[in-house]
C-alpha cells in the first residue's frame, strides 16, 4: 500500500502543469492556444517570455527528479524510486489538471533521469542540444535523447529494472512526438523560437 500511495503521489507532482501556471504568472496567453498547443517549455519559449519558457523548464524537469529524490529519501528502493520518477513522467502526460492531457514529457524525463542517475540525464542533455543546435528542432533532439536514454542505462547501470522504466519512457515520448516525425518528414515541423501562430493539432 505504501507503494500505490508514493506513485500516487508522484502521479499529483508530475500533473503540475508548469507551462500554464507559469504563463498565467506572467500574464501571457495559455500554450495550449498557439504554436505546437503543447503545455511544455519550448511552447511557451514562442511566446517570446525567455523567463516564462526557462521557470517552465525548470518546473517540469524539478517534479521528475523530486519524484526520484522523495522516493530514496522515504526509504524505498532504486526500482520503487524509479517507478516513482515513472509515474510523474505520467503525470505530466496524462495531467489530472488538465483532464488528462498534458505535454509531452521531455523536462520531465530529463528530471527522472537526474533523480536515477547524473551520468544518464548529462549523456542525454548533450544528445538533445547537439541535435536542438544543429537542426533547431526540438522534436528531433527528443526524439534523440529518448532512443538514448535506455542504451544510457544499460552503459552506467547495467541490466537493472530502472533500465526498463527508462525504456518505458523513451517508447511513450517516441509514441507522443509521432505528429511531430510526420512533419519533420513532410518539412513543416516548427523550429525553436519560431512563430506563435497554431501549428496545428495540440501534439
Amino acid at each position: 500500500m505504501s507503494t500505490l500511495l508514493l506513485l500516487a503521489a508522484a502521479y499529483l507532482i508530475g500533473s503540475i502543469p508548469f507551462a500554464v501556471v507559469t504563463s498565467r504568472l506572467f500574464g501571457l496567453q495559455d500554450p495550449r492556444e498557439y504554436g505546437s498547443g503543447n503545455p511544455g517549455a519550448t511552447n511557451v519559449l514562442r511566446s517570446g517570455n525567455k523567463a516564462a519558457a526557462a521557470l517552465t523548464l525548470i518546473g517540469d524537469s524539478l517534479k521528475g527528479w523530486f519524484a526520484v529524490w522523495a522516493a530514496t529519501r522515504l526509504g524505498f528502493g532504486a526500482s520503487e524510486a524509479a517507478l516513482a520518477g515513472l509515474a510523474a513522467f505520467l503525470g505530466h502526460v496524462f495531467s489530472v489538471f488538465l483532464r488528462f492531457n498534458g505535454g509531452k514529457g521531455v523536462a520531465t524525463a530529463l528530471g527522472v533521469l537526474a533523480g536515477v542517475d547524473a551520468r544518464i540525464a548529462i549523456f542525454c542533455a548533450v544528445i538533445w542540444l547537439m541535435i536542438a543546435y544543429t537542426t533547431r528542432y526540438s522534436s528531433a533532439a527528443a526524439l534523440s535523447a529518448a532512443v538514448a536514454a535506455p542504451l544510457a542505462g544499460l552503459l552506467f547501470l547495467g541490466p537493472k529494472p530502472a533500465v526498463g522504466v527508462l525504456a518505458a519512457m523513451a517508447a511513450m515520448l517516441l509514441w507522443r512526438h509521432k505528429d511531430n516525425l510526420a512533419r519533420l518528414r513532410a518539412g513543416t515541423e516548427g523550429k525553436i523560437g519560431g512563430s506563435k501562430k497554431k501549428d496545428g493539432p495540440a501534439a
